[in-house]
């Protein structure tokens, strides 16, 4: 449904196609034909913000030649000015060939691993530099140099991610898409877009193949015949209802009745007319790392590399894991010692709540956590079923009579999670994965579920970050699959960094 301008869909908001703006100005209604907005001016409104590329080049270029300068001049070291404009054009100019600075990648991702890797190089490069300058700096201030580089840079990428999803809430920088296709799998795509923010495409109309009506609520821009009568009567048809649209983009939804020639001749009407046109496979949240184009006999395919279950990454997640687990046991052993205390002197019972809980591959263990409910809290679950606010196997309740004083405020904090970190250093949990599970939980699995139990469960994961109780059980498996089959290293970190902020931030804790 539409609400003020917005498609509510799947617990997330996409702006309205008829609705869609600007930097705040109107691109126009769906199908005005007496207004149309002039194409520089439509892109103009439509493109990134200005300030991304030279706001990168000028924050790398300082960001690297300033530190270089200053710490070779504090320390004594040989040549500051030189090796300071070295260094200034050493990492853009790293980054630049690495194609980071392009518009289509600017802003898209925060790019931690990206920016570890060009740093990597930029101290090769630099490197190089000294063996054929015979200038030999000492190691330990030449890295101090340029160690803010990466920090500066991450940064500011953070911060283009942020504004450019910010953007796209507002529906600017987005691209107009026309889908064609079959009526049901159209419809899927539809709603499968509509269901996220993070991403450059507004449907703002479909050309549905066939008699079926469409049920998404996305306007039909035209409609084209299940068996073509001439060979280019689909381009003419398209190409009229993405004019009338104004769409910067033509997406094709292949089915029964749209492949082989037809899908062939519809793409050359629309290169014909340099109209750009993608194909949805209809592959869902799977990554782009492990996707890779292949070609036989003509035929374009799609090879879909296995999730990474074991290897290097896997055993380097392990080390991290157990070694941060551990840090964090003594490091936050006072803090501890304190919540105990507060639990125990808040209502009577023991200091830690341990559980039977599911983890990989479907292995019980014993998770412990701070109590933050009164001790016959099990036994008083049963009278408070009708009460449950959590659809599928979940069951949680806002305002839950059993969770004491100091229980609500560990919630709010996640601090009754810590004692998890005994569970991570046994290798039974791990720092990041989906939430461990109940027993009678997994008893109500399907298969959808079960797959979820493939990687350890985790302190903090995605359904943590992502909004908790607030999520419905169809959006927290959704989060989870994809964590389980798109997982690395670069994800972990990237969901390590979202915590703190979902912990200041509060939002479905209860």
């Amino acid at each position: 449904m539409f609400i003020w301008g917005f498609r509510v869909t799947g617990g997330f908001m996409r702006p309205d196609p008829a609705s869609v703006t600007t930097a705040g100005t109107s691109v126009g209604t769906t199908f005005d034909h007496h207004h149309p907005v002039p194409k520089a001016r439509q892109h103009r409104l439509r493109e990134k913000a200005r300030w991304y590329a030279p706001g990168a080049i000028a924050v790398d270029t300082l960001g690297s030649g300033l530190p270089v300068l200053l710490v070779f001049t504090t320390s004594g070291q040989p040549y500051p000015l030189p090796a300071a404009l070295v260094a200034a054009a050493a990492w853009p100019g790293v980054r630049a060939v690495h194609l980071r600075y392009t518009q289509r990648l600017l802003g898209e991702s925060r790019g931690m691993l990206s920016t570890l890797h060009d740093w990597l190089t930029l101290a090769g490069v630099l490197a190089v530099v000294q063996v054929v300058s015979g200038v030999s700096p000492e190691p330990a201030y030449a890295l101090a140099a340029i160690a803010s580089a990466p920090v500066l840079t991450a940064v500011y990428r953070a911060l283009m991610h942020r504004d450019l999803t910010a953007r796209r809430r507002a529906a600017q920088a987005v691209r107009r898409v026309l889908v064609i296709g079959e009526a049901a799998p159209a419809d899927q795509v539809v709603e499968q877009l509509a269901t996220r923010t993070d991403h450059a495409y507004v449907v703002i109309g479909a050309v549905p193949v066939g008699k079926s009506p469409l049920s998404s609520g996305i306007p039909e821009a035209g409609r084209l015949e299940e068996v073509p009568d001439k060979p280019g009567q689909d381009g003419a048809a398209v190409l009229d209802a993405a004019h009338r649209c104004r769409a910067d983009l033509v997406m094709v939804v292949p089915g029964a009745r749209l492949t082989g020639d037809r899908l062939r001749r519809l793409s050359w009407a629309a290169q014909d007319a340099e109209l750009p046109l993608v194909i949805a496979s209809g592959l869902t949240d799977v990554a782009v790392r492990r996707v890779r184009a292949a070609t036989a006999a003509g035929l374009n395919l799609l090879h879909i590399a296995a999730p990474v279950r074991r290897g290097p990454q896997q055993a380097m997640k392990t080390v991290l894991d157990r070694a941060g687990a551990a840090l964090g046991l003594v490091l936050l052993a006072p803090m501890l010692a304190l919540v105990a205390a507060a639990v125990r002197v808040d209502s009577a019972g023991p200091a830690l709540y341990r559980q039977t809980r599911i983890g990989l591959r479907g292995a019980p263990f014993t998770m412990w956590k701070f109590r933050s409910m009164v001790q016959e809290a099990d036994v008083l679950r049963a009278s408070l079923t009708s009460a449950n606010e959590q659809d599928g196997p979940l069951f949680k309740i806002r305002r839950d009579p059993r969770v004491t004083r100091v229980g609500r405020l560990l919630r709010r904090t996640s601090l009754d999670e810590l004692p998890q970190l005994l569970n991570v250093l046994l290798g039974e949990m791990s720092l990041v994965g989906p939430r461990p599970p109940l027993p009678d939980e997994v008893a109500g699995y399907d298969a959808a579920g079960l797959r979820r139990l493939c990687v350890k469960p985790g302190i903090t994961g995605p359904w943590q970050v992502g909004g908790r109780s607030e999520l419905s059980w169809d959006e927290s498996l959704a989060l989870d699959l994809q964590y389980a089959d798109n997982w690395s290293l670069t994800t972990d970190l990237d969901l390590l960094a979202r915590t703190v902020r979902a912990v200041v931030d509060g939002r479905g804790a209860y």
